[in-house]
């Protein structure tokens, strides 16, 4: 290194003194070379810098905490060839993404990821794969809160979704097919912003259905659900859900659900196992008639208020139209049902009715729906009732006058019988149901009696099924 220092020193010399370089030729190549090689360098340098982006820097940040989340759903529906090869069930693989919000193993993903499944399992990105527990899900907002047993995990920066800017550049980041592509290793796709406050009215792939959500023409294909979307600062400002196309695959119309209710439904899930819904009372008038695109600029008109609630408190009436909910305009029921999803138990929320051509703002607290409060009555450990209220029936539009509720039943119950939560059980075999408790009564195997005829509404509709107890 001297040498070559003092070589260059008095070549330079020798340059300026005006004597010819024929005098020193090995110092003159040896000037070149390094000379040459600095220049490539600089180059190199120059470019490694040029194709390091915002979009490169925020994937390396965000890409160690996206996980590969692999259930198993175990179907037990009859195939009459299974009996001649002496099986009855079969073991179908469901794949998805999410991302770490804890160091100490805690995740979110989509509910639709984890629905049915008998067992989870959750693959870091080097492929460290950890048996998953399931701490809560939501169906209506699609999310589900896992629990692998590790420790010091890279954490997700979450950030916000109330200021996005439509254009600007976003990345979803996901296992699309997970490890048919051979790799645990999450994969990228970039886009833009393409809007906000999207609702979904209809099928798309996800169970829920989708209100204010953030539409990205970042690609997204089977595998993606659960994973982050991503902006150029490397923060999460949503989890990729939901795609609308017309072939399954990704036509550019992807859909993530905003962090900020990604967040606050993961606090309740954590501290509750469950999300409290957020309830004033205000029942909103169906529009009958009306296309759809005028029905979605109609407004929310009141059709009924619930005797005792936050809204009849504060003197709300039918007819009145809601027009706006703290900063957000209401123009249609989607907006409401959107609104609704962010608001928390508790909170005192500032509304903007109209009456009589004139504007009527009234200030709400946000209560629990009504049968969080009634008493529940638990059948064969996997249905839990309350007994039908006045308050349920206006706020839920139930016909029948009396019943029982179904305020949550398991997963088995549900595909074995067809049933779902807000049913409202009128009938069992020829015994009227007039609460929960009768409902209990007569669905005890104890009673001399294991086969049953159910009668339920849904939808303003009676419906039956048949089932047996053993």
């Amino acid at each position: 290194m001297i040498t070559r220092t003092v070589g260059l020193s008095l070549l330079a010399l020798g340059a300026a003194c005006g004597e010819s370089s024929h005098d020193s030729p090995a110092l003159a190549v040896t000037a070149a070379s390094a000379a040459t090689t600095t220049s490539i360098a600089v180059a190199e340098s120059a470019l490694t810098t040029q194709r390091r982006t915002a979009i490169t820097e925020a994937v390396a940040g965000d890409a160690p905490t996206v996980v590969t989340v692999q259930t198993e759903v175990v179907d037990r529906s009859a195939d009459p060839f299974d009996a001649f090869n002496g099986t009855s069930e079969r073991v179908l693989p469901g794949l998805g993404s999410g991302f770490i919000v804890r160091a100490d193993g805690v995740i979110v993903t989509n509910a639709h990821v984890v629905a049915g499944a008998n067992s989870i399992s959750v693959a870091l990105r080097d492929g460290t794969t950890y048996p998953a527990t399931l701490l809560g899900k939501d169906e209506t907002n699609d999310l589900a809160v896992l629990k692998i047993e590790a420790k010091g995990l890279p954490i997700a920066p979450l950030g916000q979704s109330d200021d996005l800017i439509i254009g600007e550049w976003v990345i979803a980041i996901g296992n699309p097919y997970g490890f048919l592509l051979g790799n645990p290793e999450p994969s990228v796709t970039v886009g833009v912003i393409s809007g906000t406050g999207r609702n979904l009215v209809a099928r798309s792939q996800g169970s829920a259905m989708y209100v204010d959500m953030i539409q990205t023409d970042a690609s997204i294909n089977p595998g993606n659900s659960g994973g982050p979307l991503v902006n150029a600062l490397g923060n999460i400002v949503g989890m990729n859900s939901s795609i609308f196309s017309p072939s399954g695959g990704s036509v550019g119309l992807g859909f993530a659900i905003p962090v900020n209710r990604v967040r606050h439904v993961t606090e309740d899930l954590l501290a509750h196992g469950t999300v409290r819904r957020p309830w004033i009372g205000l029942k909103p008038e169906i529009p009958q008639g009306q296309v759809q695109r005028e029905a979605l600029r109609a407004g929310v008109v009141v059709g009924a208020v619930v005797p005792g609630s936050p809204a009849d408190r504060v003197g709300i009436r039918r007819g009145d139209v809601l027009v706006r909910s703290r900063a957000r305009a209401i123009r249609n029921s989607f907006d409401w049902e959107a609104e609704l999803l962010d608001l928390r138990v508790g909170d005192q929320v500032p509304l903007v009715l109209k009456r009589a051509g004139r504007d009527m703002p009234v200030s709400v607290t946000i209560a629990d729906i009504p049968e969080v409060s009634a008493a529940k009555v638990a059948v064969l450990k996997e249905l839990e009732l309350v007994t039908l209220t006045p308050a349920i029936r206006v706020d839920r539009g139930i016909r029948s006058p009396k019943g029982a509720l179904i305020y949550n039943l398991s997963d088995r119950v549900s595909d074995e019988l067809g049933l779902e939560k807000g049913d409202v059980i009128v009938q069992i075999n020829r015994i009227p149901v007039e609460n929960a408790n009768d409902a209990a009564r007569a669905l005890n195997p104890g009673a001399g009696r294991a086969t049953f005829h159910m009668f339920f509404e849904r939808g303003g509709r009676i419906y039956s099924t048949d089932f047996m107890i053993r």
